[in-house]
């Protein structure tokens, strides 16, 4: 028998009392705080907001009106009902809701893994904004068994804690070590002398274009059309990007928006280079202005060997010093973009460069397709536990 079973069976076998938040919590929201306000006052306490990004932190100011054990939750938006743990200096804005233990039988780290099984059933996610108001807070019970319980309950949780955030530093790490090992093995593969000849962009490309600067009204259902934001390290994340009538998408189409099987699509944002992919499949979509599309000839060059070099850290450089706008974010200008030179070895050997380089690329896909599935299952196996260590029988009156 465990350690928690003992404690149970010595110090509440009929049972534990549960007790409504209003009882035990001084609730709170906090005060009106504007992005520019943070910006004017910037220093090193931070002040947490609705949002549930960065840990919920808005930025960090010079002051602060809280300094201890509390516990913040989301008051409105998607994520409503998300509860943090905050220790230390802060301040809280309007959107967030305060909550600070008045009772000294009750663990402010073990109500934050309470909370964060029962809060989110509370959730009104009626009228288009989900919300979770202080005064349905102060009716939530939630059960309060000895101290000594609370205790030993939270050292649990907060070890499997650590164990989850160590499993995905391990898992980030690996595939951090797995893409500098492909980058590598590219920048040396592509590295070319005199001995090989170069070619422009436009004498290797029967088409170097712009995409559509249409804009489009989104619709729920239709053909995608991807932008730059939807680009990922060699392919397209379809799932939230715009979506335009068979109509538009015709009108698109004839105007040579469509890309086809071997093209290559870049992003024109020069930061964004390495964003580059050539088309495998023929696809229903059409592409927007912020991304490229370049048609190459595949009796000279290989457009997975186009897509290789793109990627490389070294070319992103020169295309933004020498061949993109000047000012704010560069973008690349295609009518410059198409005087860069690109080493061009023969067919063969370009074969040979992808067939590499296309095995060293699957490794890290393997790796981003387990990571997140890890991860999900670790955090699954910790809300198991998290239930089962917080689920306690009520005692009766």
């Amino acid at each position: 028998m465990s350690k928690l079973d003992d404690l149970i069976n010595k110090l509440c076998p009929d049972g534990v009392e549960f007790k409504k938040i209003e009882n035990v919590c001084e609730i709170s929201r906090g005060i009106v705080m504007s992005k520019d306000y943070i910006r004017d006052n910037a220093g090193e306490y931070p002040v947490f907001s609705s949002q549930t990004e960065n840990n919920g932190c808005l930025g960090k100011i010079n002051t602060y009106k809280y300094d201890g054990e509390y516990l913040t939750w989301t008051t409105d938006g998607a994520n409503a009902g998300t509860v943090f743990y905050r220790k230390g200096k802060f301040s809280v804005t309007n959107v967030c809701g305060l909550l600070k233990i008045i009772n000294e039988d009750l663990s402010t780290k073990f109500l934050y893994y309470a909370l964060s099984i029962e809060a989110p059933n509370h959730v009104n996610r009626g009228m288009g904004n989900a919300k979770l108001m202080s005064n349905v807070m102060g009716s939530i019970k939630i059960p309060v068994p000895p101290i000594e319980i609370q205790n030993e309950i939270v050292q649990i949780l907060d070890k499997f804690t650590s164990l989850e955030a160590e499993l995905e530093a391990e898992l980030e790490a690996e595939l951090e070590a797995r893409r500098k090992q492909y980058e590598y093995y590219r920048d040396s593969l592509l590295k070319f002398g005199d001995d090989t000849e170069w070619k422009t962009l436009e004498e290797l490309c029967s088409k170097v274009t712009d995409g559509s600067h249409f804009s489009p009204k989104a619709v729920d259902e239709g053909y995608p059309m991807p932008s730059v934001k939807d680009m990922t390290f060699n392919s397209f994340n379809l799932s939230d990007c715009k979506k335009i009538s068979k109509k538009d998408y015709d009108d698109l189409v004839r105007a040579g928006c469509k890309p086809l099987i071997d093209d290559v699509l870049i992003a024109k944002d020069g930061s964004m280079l390495k964003y580059a992919f050539p088309v495998k499949q023929d696809m229903e979509l059409v592409i927007l202005s912020s991304i490229a599309i370049l048609r190459p000839k595949t009796d000279i060059i290989l457009p997975d060997y186009f897509a290789h070099y793109f990627r490389q850290e070294s070319f992103r450089e020169i295309v933004i010093r020498d061949y993109s706008s000047k000012g704010g974010v560069p973008r690349i200008v295609l009518k410059n973009f198409k005087k860069i030179k690109i080493p061009v070895p023969s067919l063969k050997r370009q074969e040979e460069i992808v067939s590499i380089l296309d095995r060293f690329e699957s490794l890290c896909n393997d790796i981003t397709s387990v990571l997140p599935a890890e991860i999900e299952a670790r955090h699954k196996q910790y809300e198991y536990y998290r239930d089962k260590l917080l689920t306690f029988k009520c005692k009766e009156a």
